[in-house]
């Protein structure tokens, strides 16, 4: 018997097909023309990127309540990065069955490791409260580091936050950025991409270690050769990782941060 709870999150969790889980496409718009992430194919140096109306979302949830969901948990990318949150949050209101729509304040596997906790939950028969209760802890416990090659595509799009300052240092900069409360924040600047690359090892390898049992996810946009590589250095230092997966991330991301990115989210594990 299928859960009774559903969930729903958005295309930036990067997520393989999951039970129970409901992917809202956030969307890349190119010369005016708005396309689903996992359709765009274009140039991302150009592109820009959607929040789905909330009328996608309102149909989602009908779709779900007719299908036999007595509850759904809509869990989304930051609401500091996007207006994802806000159009769930609209159509949350008119919805058949009670949604809970959750802020994850991350993106990528920031989001991904709170959408599979509550898919978990859902699936045991958890109740609504319990279903989100299992989403806000996860979130509440994932860190998320990650590493540019430029800062050009982030200067663009608005998303960085705190690192404006970085702007007016020497071109070689390699920044190392984070999220924190939901926002693209500076945590270091780094000299060479291999300084860089080896001190987000680093950093992923205290957070798990501090956690005790943890997930650890590798992300990349078009480094896949990098982001295995450093999988598998983190499998060897991070023993108490319960698993390390690499995941490349999409359009949404890319039109933001651009190629040659590199980042590492860490959560507790729960099961």
């Amino acid at each position: 018997m299928p859960p009774s709870v559903a969930v729903v999150t958005d295309s930036t969790a990067y997520l393989p097909d999951v039970p129970g889980v409901t992917v809202v496409p956030v969307q890349v718009v190119a010369r005016g023309i708005p396309h689903d992430e996992d359709t765009f194919t274009g140039d991302l140096a150009t592109a820009t990127t959607s929040r789905p109306s909330p009328a996608r979302f309102a149909t989602c949830y009908d779709e779900l309540a007719a299908a036999g969901a007595t509850g759904v948990v809509s869990i989304h990318l930051s609401g500091e990065l996007s207006g994802t949150v806000e159009s769930a949050l609209a159509a949350a209101k008119d919805a058949p069955v009670p949604v809970e729509v959750i802020d994850s304040r991350s993106i990528a596997m920031g989001l991904g490791y709170p959408v599979l906790a509550a898919a978990r939950s859902a699936a045991a028969g958890a109740p609504l409260a319990d279903v989100a209760d299992a989403a806000r802890r996860t979130a509440a416990v994932t860190r998320t580091f990650f590493y540019v090659d430029t800062l050009e595509y982030l200067r663009r799009s608005g998303r960085i936050g705190a690192a404006t300052s970085l702007f007016g240092s020497a071109l070689m900069i390699k920044p190392l950025l984070h999220i924190v409360d939901g926002r693209i924040s500076l945590l270091e600047k780094v000299r060479t991409s291999g300084r860089a690359i080896a001190r987000l090892e680093d950093l992923a390898v205290k957070a798990a270690m501090e956690l005790g049992g943890a997930g650890v996810a590798v992300q990349h946009m078009g480094a896949r050769g990098r982001a295995e590589a450093l999988g598998e250095r983190l499998s060897k230092r991070v023993t108490a990782a319960c698993e390390v997966r690499v995941v490349e991330v999409g359009a949404v991301i890319g039109a933001h941060v651009g190629p040659g990115m590199l980042g590492v989210t860490v959560t507790a594990y729960e099961g």
